[in-house]
């Protein structure tokens, strides 16, 4: 009997890879520019109109006149120490409620009882805008940190509970009962079926979740905050520092973006099964 020997590996040809990798070179470079394109756009549209005095620099700055007032916040030292603590209140805030949300979403989602229970309060209570409860929570805690992480807490809090009760709720039965052919039952059956394919709904609310944290974060410093981006946005305008109301709102900007950039990282992470296209 004759034994026919393994075929040897495949390599591909260096005259292959090249041109495929050159292409996906060009590609991510065509991607980039066609998002910077528009904000590029909105910027020359901005420096043209403050050049010919289209734009009155008195109630809008040219960009060389943001510029230099960033430059100078930067180098004084007072973008940072003012930055710095909207970032630990976010991230303090964000943990709180992310947490309470998820947790919540996961119990309400999978337990009739708890669904009962929790379900119709956590829904009147998502309704009461941020605004109605501030001065309350001034009243209650004085001007402290903690109205500001109530605040942002309660913001990251409603969306993840929606996304992740719904993702949970949503789970195909079908998927589940395949899980317990297969002899899995309670925390194996969640960790193995339950929580791998709720993991979009979640990301979807982990994305609005970030950015209405952002929302609340604003709201809460700018009543009575010693410091943060709020109160530099509130002594700009207060001495018609229109240079640095713009500096703070283009930080918030790019703020945004930057968390909506870790959401979609996290997408690729946690589902690189999913096709992602061009776009994405």
């Amino acid at each position: 009997m004759s034994v026919e020997a393994p075929a040897p590996p495949r390599v591909e040809s260096p005259q292959l890879v090249a041109p495929v990798a050159s292409r996906r070179r060009r590609s991510r470079l065509t991607d980039i520019a066609l998002r910077a394109s528009v904000p590029v756009a909105l910027l020359a549209l901005w420096a043209v109109g403050s050049a010919t005095g289209k734009i009155d620099e008195k109630t809008f700055p040219s960009p060389g006149s943001v510029w230099s007032a960033f430059v100078e916040l930067l180098t004084t030292g007072v973008l940072w120490d003012n930055l710095s603590v909207s970032l630990v209140r976010v991230a303090i805030g964000f943990a709180i409620g992310g947490a309470l949300g998820l947790s919540l979403g996961i119990v309400s989602g999978l337990f009739a009882l708890a669904d009962k229970l929790l379900d119709p309060t956590l829904q009147m209570l998502r309704t009461i805008p941020f605004l109605a409860i501030t001065p309350l929570l001034i009243l209650w805690f004085g001007i402290d940190e903690r109205p500001k992480i109530i605040i942002i807490a309660a913001a990251a809090l409603f969306p993840l509970y929606i996304n992740t009760h719904s993702g949970v709720r949503n789970v195909d039965r079908k998927v589940i009962e395949a899980g317990r052919v297969f002899g899995l039952r309670g925390i194996g059956l969640i960790r193995q079926v339950i929580l791998p394919e709720m993991i979009p709904s979640v990301l979807v609310g982990l994305r609005v979740s970030l950015s209405v944290s952002l929302l609340a974060l604003i709201v809460a410093e700018l009543s009575n905050a010693p410091k943060g981006l709020g109160f530099l946005m509130t002594s700009a305008q207060q001495y018609f520092q229109t240079d640095i109301l713009v500096v703070v709102v283009i930080i918030y900007a790019i703020w945004g973006l930057s968390v909506d950039l870790l959401v979609r990282g996290l997408e690729r992470i946690l589902m690189p099964y999913k096709q992602w296209g061009k776009s994405a």
